[in-house]
């Protein structure tokens, strides 16, 4: 009995421990690099197997493997629905009044969107036509009754449609899924039919998971983008090389956003890490972050305190351990295949190298280096 109480209390500890290592691995590299630094969508992106052969990558790739079987494990156990009902405990609260937290939060962000001013949406995605942010103005009153949420979802989408416009279609590709997700949500929460709106929270969890997954491609598909960022604020690496910490941060954010949507342990882990994550960012880079991740947050907290126990899409194949690997692979490959692929399909085998889209100009951009000055060039007079 001693021996079986010492290894389940060792499996604890080790997942709590693998938890924690993947939260510092990622805590600074979630801010989202378009907001800080000059970046060109269509230039040509590393191949894949550069990524494939980093060791660095299967390094983060084990670690993430070792979080999912021993949470999984323990969450079959004895100690699973302990789990469960501690953090069923903590977030009771929020829980009973989930529904109002959400409609809360996401007029708040729409309000600050709003403050900020000249963006679709998100802080990259600006434009100088004034009645956009009246427009969001707009959508966060229609938050406020249920009558009108219907229409305030699709007013987030018809603005993602006006952004096309000015911006690639590979581009708005970053905020399609969270977009839908929470237009998703403003359209079925006050739906009569409850086969119907049960399913609000969760397509809230799919587009965000599906909006992170995405977006950690371009740790690998463009790690030179994080480099000004690094030089610029060393400590976000925490010591490591920044061509250590990118590939390994780029897998914690993929495989924990596909954590969103595992079994129920997994999930609520994954969140509360992501969580942790995004709040450290905002202390390097300040309000924007919190403005532009802010929303997210707020989805990850929902996730955290989620008292729902079912896994609905193909639950017998995430309640078994060994089926894990295979399912991290399918997704990397399912989504690396379309990333890769839609970038291809979109700009070519060379890439479209135009102009460069200013964010914060950290670096200097040229054809010949699109992302600007390579890691020797540092400091060197800009490229004409």
């Amino acid at each position: 009995m001693f021996a079986a109480l010492h290894e389940k209390r060792r499996r604890l500890l080790l997942a709590a421990g693998t938890f924690i290592s993947l939260g510092i691995t990622a805590t600074s590299a979630q801010a989202h690099v378009k907001w800080f630094a000059p970046y060109i969508v269509g230039a040509p992106p590393e191949p894949v197997i550069s990524t494939l052969a980093n060791p660095w990558f299967w390094v983060g790739i084990v670690l993430v493997l070792v979080f999912f079987g021993v949470t999984r494990a323990i969450e079959r156990g004895v100690y699973g629905g302990m789990a469960l009902d501690v953090l069923d405990r903590a977030t009771g609260p929020l829980w009973q009044r989930l529904d109002d937290y959400i409609r809360a939060i996401i007029g708040a962000f729409f309000v600050a969107i709003f403050a900020v001013g000249g963006v679709y949406l998100t802080p990259d995605l600006k434009t100088p036509a004034e009645w956009v942010s009246w427009l969001q103005l707009v959508i966060a009153g229609m938050i406020f009754s249920r009558r009108t949420m219907p229409i305030a979802g699709l007013g987030i989408i018809a603005l993602w449609v006006l952004a096309l416009r000015d911006y690639d279609l590979f581009h708005l590709f970053d905020y399609l899924a969270l977009g839908l997700g929470v237009a998703a949500y403003l359209i079925l929460e006050p739906s009569k039919r409850e086969n119907w709106r049960i399913h609000r929270f969760e397509a809230l969890r799919w587009g965000l998971a599906i909006a992170l997954m995405w977006s950690s491609l371009e740790k690998f598909a463009f790690p030179s983008w994080f480099y000004p960022l690094v030089v610029e604020k060393p400590f976000l690496t925490f010591g490591m090389p920044r061509d250590v910490f990118i590939p390994m941060a780029g897998v914690t954010e993929f495989t924990l956003g596909l954590g969103l949507v595992w079994t129920p342990l997994i999930r609520r882990l994954s969140a509360i890490a992501l969580l942790v994550i995004f709040t450290a960012a905002v202390w390097p880079f300040g309000r924007v972050d919190l403005i532009g991740h802010g929303l997210i947050m707020a989805i990850l907290l929902a996730v955290s305190a989620d008292h729902s126990r079912e896994t609905h899409f193909l639950p017998q194949f995430k309640k078994k351990i060994r089926h894990i690997p295979a399912g991290i692979a399918a997704a990397f490959v399912l989504y690396g295949s379309a990333y890769w692929g839609l970038h291809l399909a979109f700009y070519g085998p060379d890439g479209y190298v135009g102009p460069v889209i200013e964010g914060k100009a950290t670096h200097s951009h040229s054809p010949e280096y699109p992302h600007g000055p390579q890691a020797g060039d540092i400091g060197a007079p800009p490229s004409r």
